[in-house]
């Protein structure tokens, strides 16, 4: 979903910074192709990674704002790192990162930042039947991309 809230605003400017200081070079804020969407998406020399930003004012119960990433959203952005990554005929093996952020709502003050690299992954299925050769395939919806070393 497009942001236009500010405490999600605040959050996804911090999450840029905190992909910046880590030398990724971030590409897309609020990446769109139909109803597919993605927070930030950046890169680094190898890798292209897809960034879910979860924004809030306060914990809810015990769980920080990175928990609420559940299955369907990893779903949604697998299909849309699929799209993003056939559009632009990447070639770079994909990554998928939550940051969670708890902001002041008063001061807009920073209270919490975290960044989980690598999360989850989609499924991969190597060329070869062996250990990992350096080439994969990756498979969405019947259609492949991949990688050859």
């Amino acid at each position: 979903m497009f942001v236009t809230d500010p405490i999600g605003i605040i959050g996804e400017e911090e999450a840029s910074r905190m992909l910046k200081n880590k030398r990724l070079r971030v590409l897309e804020h609020n990446w769109r192709m139909g109803h597919l969407e993605v927070d930030l998406i950046a890169e680094s020399k190898t890798e292209i990674v897809f960034v879910e930003v979860k924004a809030r004012t306060t914990l809810f119960g015990e769980m920080l704002p990175e928990e609420y990433v559940d299955e369907n959203k990893k779903r949604r952005m697998i299909a849309a790192a699929n799209a993003y990554i056939k559009h632009n005929k990447i070639d770079k093996s994909p990554r998928f990162d939550v940051i969670g952020i708890v902001v002041d709502a008063k001061t807009e003050e920073i209270l919490y930042r975290n960044h989980l690299e690598n999360v989850f992954a989609p499924q991969i299925r190597t060329t070869y039947s062996g250990s990992f050769s350096g080439n994969w395939k990756w498979q969405h919806r019947g259609k492949i991309i991949g990688k050859k070393r």
